[in-house]
């Protein structure tokens, strides 16, 4: 249930009604907008059956919230969040770029892609350390030795750094070298990831699970955020058809569905929506004509000899190039790539 409060009710009232939330057992997470201040209310709201909320003082109504996910709700939070990532502000005019390689392979291989996509105009650089692979045989990542050259690449280029964490055990060591976590589709369901990631407060992108519907996803991160974590950022990157044309099917309607049901932040991974690098430039304008907040890419100074998902990743001449057309559609709907 949310309480909405009357437009020039004072902090006086909003204090009297947290009060008796928490008298009730109850907590109340806050969201002041342009037009109202409204109160979400975080719990069993049958133990209000005796507070007459709606007759307090500033109250305009109470109105209950149907969807399992309350702190990811646009109800909650109608003006929409904006995710911090040390400075870096994800949501609202200002798009994010997000870039760099599948896997981190050498010091030399990440420096180079840290320096060109940097140069592009992205603000964060990606990586996998650690790598869930479909086939046990496949390149598994340089793991912590790969967190370790991301932020030495990071600092030297002055990006942020986002990498995927597999397991809630890895969360303390992740923690020293990356500015934000990323969960992977196949661990969007890893309950027990999710609660752990959301009581370490490291902001998190939190991909799509590949079958998985869009309330599930945002499930998954009401999970996140019931542990007191609000910087958490969607990406929807492909989910599985029928189709074999391309490596997933980009869920395009996604963005505005989750713009309409949701207050978080959602970004656009085309890589591997697409699984061919012919195809990212034409998915990754059409995100952004969608409204989303930013893009993830994959990009290899040699996507030839890339040690995993070749066929997929850009060279730094193609992400500039890229990057360029981005702009152009981002002027056209509104938004502005960093400066």
């Amino acid at each position: 249930m949310i309480i909405v409060m009357k437009h020039g009710s004072t902090q006086e009232n909003v204090d009297k009604i947290v009060e008796v939330l928490k008298a009730h057992g109850l907590g109340a997470n806050l969201s002041t907008g342009a037009q109202a201040t409204i109160i979400g209310v975080l719990g069993d709201k049958s133990r209000l059956a005796d507070a007459n909320l709606e007759l307090m003082d500033g109250v305009e109504k109470c109105v209950p919230i149907m969807h399992s996910y309350k702190l990811a709700s646009r109800e909650m939070c109608p003006d929409g969040r904006v995710a911090e990532v040390g400075g870096q502000r994800i949501g609202g005019k200002q798009l994010v770029l997000m870039a760099g390689p599948c896997a981190v392979e050498s010091e030399e291989q990440i420096l180079e892609a840290a320096q060109g996509v940097k140069a592009a105009g992205a603000t964060f650089l990606r990586g996998g350390a650690y790598k869930p692979r479909t086939s046990p045989y496949a390149f598994q990542g340089m793991e912590d030795e790969g967190f370790k050259l991301l932020r030495k690449a990071a600092d030297a280029t002055g990006l942020k750094v986002v990498s995927e964490v597999i397991s809630h055990d890895q969360i303390d060591t992740a923690a020293k070298y990356c500015d934000m976590f990323q969960v992977g589709a196949r661990n969007m369901q890893n309950f027990r990831l999710l609660r752990e990631i959301g009581r370490s407060k490291v902001p998190v992108l939190l991909k799509r699970g590949i079958a998985s519907t869009i309330e599930e996803w945002l499930d998954a991160a009401e999970y996140i955020m019931s542990e007191g974590n609000y910087n958490v950022v969607l990406c929807e990157r492909g989910i599985r058809t029928f189709e074999t044309a391309t490596r997933n099917t980009l869920d395009v309607s996604a963005v505005p569905v989750v713009k309409e049901r949701s207050s978080l932040p959602i970004i656009i991974d085309p890589s591997h929506a697409a699984g061919k690098s012919r195809y990212i430039e034409s998915l990754s304008l059409a995100g952004i004509a969608a409204g989303a907040d930013g893009l993830i890419i994959e990009v290899h100074p040699e996507p030839k000899v890339a040690m995993s998902d070749a066929a997929q990743q850009l060279t730094i001449p193609e992400y500039q190039a890229l990057v360029k057309k981005v702009g152009a559609v981002a002027a056209a709907v509104g938004r502005e790539l960093p400066c």
